[in-house]
């Protein structure tokens, strides 16, 4: 190297640097994903507490969901695609580059559900980093599939100027999850039942007292008005056939910043492979910073001489 070579030493150094320091975020990212991972007990659908959990389950399609895939129409619970468009750049004296411009992405928002065999909830998949159980990649010569089949991309792979690519998880594949556990409300309906029958209560005041004055003072108490509300609460259970703990579990992205993860691999697979990730972003890490520190003894000793 030249001394004028300095400044693009440095330049490099620079680079350098800045790549050692995404990859250690990235290793850091990684090692508390695990111990997320490592630290939560797999628990079951049915016995789950509400908050962060870990559960195993097979995908299927909640009811009233769309289930296919929107350029392969295959059977699906969630999908996610890209479509991009061929562009040839020249870099001059007759040599062209290609590449993809991507012009539409779209991803599936629709919950799913996951049953574990004694129970289930849904997944509400939006902010998730999901795994596809199948990604496929095809090629054709309008903005949207004719309805070839992913299948055959290898037959027609890299003819036509649109590059279709889909990513799906498929109906009865074993996934594991890592999210915030709320319960949504059938209770709401349930609630608002209960409030419309008390009014009704409330209008026929002879009858309220009858059955809920229980010391004979001629109103409803507080503790009396509970007894009444709970008796309400029991009728309309009866009378829409679930119980107020029948409610609709759903697995969400998480309030707290811990990871929010689907993936079609068992718990054993899927901490492997966030350790490997963690390895090889801290040996990333450490090559990069080898690499910096060799620029900046390079530009110095460049330096040292001009």
């Amino acid at each position: 190297m030249q001394r004028h070579d300095a400044p693009a030493v440095w330049a490099m150094a620079l680079m350098c640097a800045v790549f050692a320091a995404y990859a250690l975020y990235r290793f850091l990212s990684s090692v508390k994903r695990d111990r997320y991972f490592a630290d939560t007990p797999l628990a079951k659908v049915r016995s789950a507490a509400q908050g962060f959990v870990r559960l195993e389950g097979q995908a299927g399609t909640a009811p009233g969901e769309g289930a296919t895939a929107p350029l392969s129409g295959r059977a699906c619970v969630w999908w996610d695609y890209q479509i991009a468009r061929r562009q040839a750049k020249s870099r001059g004296q007759n040599e062209w580059d290609t590449t993809w411009d991507t012009i539409e992405t779209a991803t599936s928002v629709a919950p799913f559900t996951l049953s574990d065999g004694d129970s289930s909830c849904l997944v509400g998949p939006v902010g998730a980093e999901v795994t596809p159980s199948s990604t496929d990649v095809w090629y054709g010569i309008t903005p949207k599939p004719l309805g070839v089949p992913p299948q055959l991309s290898a037959l027609i792979r890299g003819e036509g100027d649109y590059r279709y690519t889909e990513r799906i998880i498929s109906p009865g594949v074993r996934l594991s999850v890592l999210g915030e556990l709320r319960s949504h409300s059938a209770a709401t309906d349930l609630n608002d039942h209960v409030r419309a029958l008390l009014a009704t209560w409330k209008t026929d005041q002879s009858s309220l007292l009858a059955r809920f004055d229980r010391n004979h003072d001629g109103q409803i108490d507080a503790d009396e008005w509970e007894a009444a509300r709970g008796a309400a609460q029991r009728e309309v259970e009866a009378a829409v056939g679930r119980s107020a703990a029948d409610r609709i579990s759903v697995v969400g992205q998480t309030t707290h910043g811990e990871p929010f993860l689907i993936a079609p691999l068992k718990g054993a697979d899927l901490l492997r492979r966030e350790r490997r990730h963690a390895a090889i972003a801290l040996i990333a890490s450490l090559l990069f910073v080898s690499l910096t520190v060799w620029a900046i003894e390079k530009a110095l000793t460049l330096q040292a001489l001009s």
